[in-house]
């Protein structure tokens, strides 16, 4: 995520140790897109293709991956409004996993009930499963941890039941970090990969996620900011 992450800068990252590269994340459908519009236009960076570009600008991104990184799995973290666009997207050839988002939090994606405001969506079960019914991929979907008014444990259950293959959790905890104690209650909750994310800037914080059990980690901002002093593959 952080705006950045197209198959330049994931080239250039897979080999310190990275087995999955996630693309994006991307806007898919008008309403999302038109968000994306407004996010840039209040100066964050952000990813914006046009309706009509999107589909080969990531099917294209996915290819400049695979053609350097053959064994690397490709993903693509996709915003939509509706699940049809990413169940399409899913049948480029080198995209090995869409990823349903569910976390983002900037105000213009909340408004129109995407990122982690899909937590709260009646139809959450019904969207999830369209896609994992449907898609030529694996399904992932990326949560927000800690989000007010929601249940985390219960919706990790209904993501598991709905059909996904992997639980991508950003453990915010407003103030504290990541919440490992929570990844520890989700690893323990469902039987499908969990992957963490949040605060791995340092060893010791890496060394406490993987003592939840998760079965994966993930890693953006600390490497885009140039402040990762460890070595990935040691674990």
């Amino acid at each position: 995520m952080a705006g950045i992450t197209n198959a330049e800068f994931l080239n250039k990252v897979i080999p310190f140790g990275f087995n999955v590269a996630t693309l994006g994340g991307y806007s898919l459908d008008t309403p999302t897109i038109k968000a994306s519009e407004k996010i840039i236009k209040r100066g964050r960076r952000e990813f914006y293709f046009p309706l009509d570009e999107i589909f080969p600008y990531i099917e294209s991104e996915a290819a400049l991956i695979k053609n350097t990184h053959k064994n690397v799995k490709v993903s693509a973290n996709l915003r939509s409004t509706t699940s049809q666009p990413i169940i399409e997207l899913s049948s480029i050839k080198d995209l090995d996993i869409v990823e349903i988002n569910c976390h983002c939090r900037q105000d213009e994606i909340l408004a129109i009930g995407c990122g982690q405001e899909m937590l709260k969506r009646n139809d959450l079960h019904k969207f999830i499963s369209e896609v994992a019914d449907n898609a030529n991929s694996k399904v992932s979907v990326k949560i927000r941890a800690n989000v007010g008014g929601v249940d985390t444990l219960k919706i990790a259950s209904l993501i598991e039941d709905a059909g996904a293959d992997y639980l991508h959790v950003d453990a915010m905890k407003i103030g504290a970090g990541a919440d490992y104690e929570l990844l520890k209650n989700l690893v323990n909750q469902v039987s499908i990969p969990v992957i963490g994310n949040n605060s791995i800037n340092n060893e010791p914080n890496l060394e406490k996620m993987l003592k939840t059990g998760v079965s994966g980690f993930s890693i953006a901002r600390a490497i885009i900011s140039g402040n990762l002093d460890f070595d990935i593959l040691k674990y």
